[in-house]
């Protein structure tokens, strides 16, 4: 949403108050927060700093049954490389885990250490079939946070990691569990 304000000769300015004051009293109209990194330590030599600044309004889903509430949002962090590779399923090993800074312990982000080597099922390929260029991701359970707008998700990682992140929303149907 964009707000032009013109400025005429005469006007006075609680004329001008007024509207701007309703259009930012709309419903689903939030503040997106500056992206400020001065309580994360810069990143080591041979590491890179990933950032992910959460969108403070999303487009609203057409389907009725995904919440609209980022209180039922999750963030799924993905750490990965990219590598040539053949029809099997590869992965590596990796350990992700949360620190809090020495400076402010108060602000956590994650660091991601003890990277093993590339595994893959070794299953038969097609003969003749080229190595593709894609995204491997690291082994284990999903990493998944609360979504929260005011504070971005700070990542450390070895190079050549990468790290993307997926949104995850809930239905608003709660069901009841059965009795046994």
């Amino acid at each position: 949403m964009r707000v032009r304000l013109r400025v005429f000769p005469g006007l006075a300015v609680a004329a001008l108050a007024a509207p701007l004051a309703a259009v930012l009293a709309a419903p689903g109209v939030r503040a997106i927060p500056r992206l400020d990194l001065s309580p994360f330590p810069p990143a080591a030599p041979g590491e890179t700093r990933w950032v992910i600044q959460l969108p403070g309004l999303l487009p609203s889903s057409s389907d009725q049954a995904i919440s609209g509430n980022p209180r039922d949002w999750r963030v799924q962090v993905i750490v990965g490389q990219m590598a040539k590779v053949d029809c099997n399923m590869h992965s590596f090993s990796a350990q992700l885990r949360i620190e809090k800074g020495k400076a402010d312990p108060v602000v956590p982000y994650l660091r991601v250490s003890d990277v093993g080597p590339m595994a893959s099922t070794r299953m038969a390929c097609p003969a003749g079939q080229p190595l593709q260029e894609k995204f491997v991701a690291m082994a284990g359970r999903p990493f998944v946070m609360p979504y929260n707008v005011s504070r971005p998700i700070v990542v450390y990682a070895p190079k050549p990691l990468e790290v993307r992140w997926k949104l995850w929303k809930a239905e608003t149907q709660e069901r009841p569990a059965g009795k046994f």
